[in-house]
């Protein structure tokens, strides 16, 4: 997460008065009237105090741009932001400054899309098998950590994550723009916090009780039957949106050929592989046992990945979940925010792993990897989420800047890897025309890091700034009005 110290600063000029000023991120808010432009969105109060950058008209200079698509990084460009819009972007010596604006010299700084991640929650497990509403300290923590557009993966709130993706697209408060999915899609089940839908009439009134009230897509969970799974997409996909699925008593085959348009959790979900798998149930020990002892390269998996990629489903990447996991891996960031109480359960079970030398997700977490990145390089469209539910220990916004580490770790390239993490993200949302990467006409939603994440991944890390349809929001100021606190609210 964000680096930012006291020394840290930009040279800022306005041209029209020739003042040469050098100022830290934090006050640059005074020199920001609130002037919004049809693209920007009018900022409350409470949003406004976490603004360090709004200008009508901003230039970015000498900055490093990391635009999204996969292409190398280009050194000493300009960038012009204009009423929440990217107006301009290319060299210095052929891009202008228009008089006005406000200049941020970013030397030694990369600006990348902003992060779009689709299997994000506003809820965190604070019990055994209990979640709570943490919408207002995570849609915060999204934001500075680079995410300015997601999708939640799965509803443990029901009005209240509508309501704050509403109330965020009016500026009332901080965040990324939010794919709101519906409560769960499910089958009958054990989870106190999810529906029993029994029948396909049930699911079809289901998605369209839930799309009249405002959610945007919709995901299935591992209870659920076949015909049921089919109405509900069936019936999603008249109203325009999109279905995911944490499955298992429904095959991946089972459910591209109903339609799904995602599977999540890569392939380390799938059940297609169980040699007693029975039809709509799901195995006694999920499907992660068979998939450890399956080759990458075996004719199997690659049939399955050949139907999923000709059937255009996605596949979401949220290695992060598994890595809490798995004994040797890295004490995951951002624990810090984290309640007292909240950040000791996740240690005890952290110390409690420690003890352990090997566990099935030694095996799972590499293995799901290699699979992935097969899945990618056999034409697959692949996404990347965090998933911050398991045992706890995945924070928004830390999550997504490892979740990008660990794409790199499994062998894409740092710059294959920010492409997943924005502009494939986009192109699964339908949004690619407005978000997902650096292009003149679309939305100013961009992350200053400093450093260079297209040759150290881990860069990804020090983010500087976040901009949001053209406003910068300062990640320090989002991070310290929760810190501590995450779990609460």
């Amino acid at each position: 997460m964000p680096r930012v110290s006291p020394r840290a600063c930009f040279a800022l000029v306005r041209r029209g008065n020739h003042a040469l000023v050098l100022l830290g991120i934090v006050s640059l808010t005074s020199l920001s009237p609130n002037r919004v432009g049809a693209q920007r969105p009018t900022l409350s109060a409470a949003t406004r105090q976490y603004v360090s950058v709004d200008s009508s008209l901003v230039a970015l200079t000498n900055v490093r741009v990391i635009d999204g698509t996969g292409a190398a990084a280009r050194d000493g460009q300009v960038l012009i932001i204009r009423d929440g819009r990217i107006a301009a972007v290319g060299p210095a010596a052929s891009t202008p400054v228009p008089a006005g604006a406000l200049v941020m010299d970013l030397a030694g700084k990369s600006v990348i899309p902003g992060l779009v991640m689709v299997h994000e929650h506003l809820f965190y497990p604070t019990g055994p098998g209990v979640y709570g509403n943490v919408s207002e300290s995570f849609s915060r923590l999204y934001l500075a950590g680079g995410v300015t557009s997601m999708r939640t993966g799965g509803n443990m709130n029901g009005y209240g994550e509508l309501n704050i993706a509403k109330a965020i697209a009016r500026g009332d408060k901080p965040g990324p723009w939010i794919d709101a999915t519906a409560p769960y899609v499910n089958g009958p089940n054990p989870f106190g916090q999810m529906r029993a839908l029994e029948s396909p009439d049930e699911a079809r009134r289901f998605v369209n009780w839930w799309a009249d009230q405002g959610a945007t897509s919709f995901k299935a969970y591992m209870q659920i039957h076949r015909d049921v799974l089919g109405a509900a997409i069936a019936e999603a996909h008249k109203r325009g949106m999109k279905v995911t699925g944490h499955l298992c008593s429904v095959t991946y085959r089972e459910a591209a050929a109903l339609g799904i348009d995602d599977l999540e959790h890569g392939f380390l979900a799938a059940t297609d592989f169980v040699a007693d798998k029975k039809p709509d149930e799901c195995p006694r020990q999920g499907g992660m046992q068979s998939l450890t002892a399956l080759e990458v390269t075996s004719p199997e998996f690659t049939a399955l990945v050949a139907e999923l990629v000709k059937r255009k489903v996605a596949i979401t990447s949220t290695m992060t979940v598994f890595e809490t996991f798995t004994p040797g891996r890295p004490l995951p960031p951002g624990i810090d925010v984290l309640t007292p109480q909240l950040r000791e359960q996740f240690e005890q079970m952290q110390g409690n792993l420690a003890k352990v030398s090997r566990s099935i997700y030694s095996t799972a977490l590499p293995k799901g990897m290699a699979m992935e990145l097969a899945f990618a390089r056999a034409g697959g469209l692949l996404v990347v989420g965090t998933d911050p539910t398991g045992g706890g220990g995945v924070i928004a916004g830390y999550s997504n800047q490892r979740a990008l580490e660990l794409l790199v770790e499994g062998g894409f390239s740092p710059l294959e890897a920010i492409r997943v993490g924005t502009l494939n993200g986009a192109t699964y949302l339908g949004r690619d025309a407005q978000v997902g990467t650096i292009a003149v006409g679309k939305l100013a939603d961009l992350v200053i890091i400093n450093g260079d994440p297209s040759a150290r991944i881990a860069d990804v890390r020090n983010v500087q700034l976040v901009f949001r349809q053209g406003v910068g929001y300062d990640p320090q100021k989002l991070i310290n009005s929760v810190k501590g606190r995450v779990g609460l609210f």
